[in-house]
């Protein structure tokens, strides 16, 4: 009897030291909660700081939500990581179109984390299934809803708080946490 493998998602933004590794960190955080072991969230930069731990103030973020920011790496997205994906959940949509430029047949599988966030509620998906065949049959259903629920870049990026003041640092968390809970409690409802 083989184990399934987990349901694979990567979070993308800049320097993959802000926006994407609060992302991964809460979403893994999430899952892991409704679903242990049945989800890996993992993250890269599209011009990454590579090396680098997760920024202070970030970190701060995600210790104070209850999550980890051990062994927490950045690296550069390839198109080697992203072949690697499930779901690639982006910062912005210029992370998105990013994501679509280095792997094309990744269009239909790469959402931004408001997006998503907005769809998922309108998505049902059969009961039943294990946690990871809901995720992937969840996919073509968000990409059909996502005409139905168009927005302008404002509603679907998430502002980029490195070097910046506190006030947007506190924008970034008020634009993720949402999001990152709306995601992992659609996970909640339907295992």
């Amino acid at each position: 009897m083989t184990a399934t493998p987990p349901f694979r998602i990567l979070t993308v933004c800049t320097g993959n030291i802000c926006r994407s590794p609060m992302a991964e960190r809460l979403l893994q955080l999430g899952l892991d909660q409704q679903s242990p072991g049945s989800f890996a969230v993992s993250s890269a930069g599209t011009g990454a700081l590579v090396g680098l731990g997760i920024e202070p103030h970030v970190a701060g973020f995600i210790r104070v939500m209850g999550g980890s920011t051990e062994n927490f790496v950045s690296r550069q997205l390839t198109p080697a990581i992203l072949a690697e994906q499930d779901l690639v959940i982006s910062l912005t949509r210029a992370h998105r179109s990013k994501i679509v430029e280095l792997r094309p047949a990744l269009l239909k599988k790469t959402f931004t984390l408001r997006e998503l966030a907005r769809i998922l509620p309108a998505i049902d998906v059969p009961l039943g299934l294990s946690p990871e065949a809901r995720w992937e049959a969840m996919i073509p259903l968000a990409m059909r809803a996502r005409s139905m629920y168009r927005s302008a870049p404002e509603d679907d990026d998430v502002v980029d708080p490195y070097r910046r003041s506190d006030e947007v640092y506190e924008q970034m968390r008020r634009d993720i946490v949402p999001a990152t809970n709306a995601i992992s409690g659609w996970t909640k409802y339907r295992i």
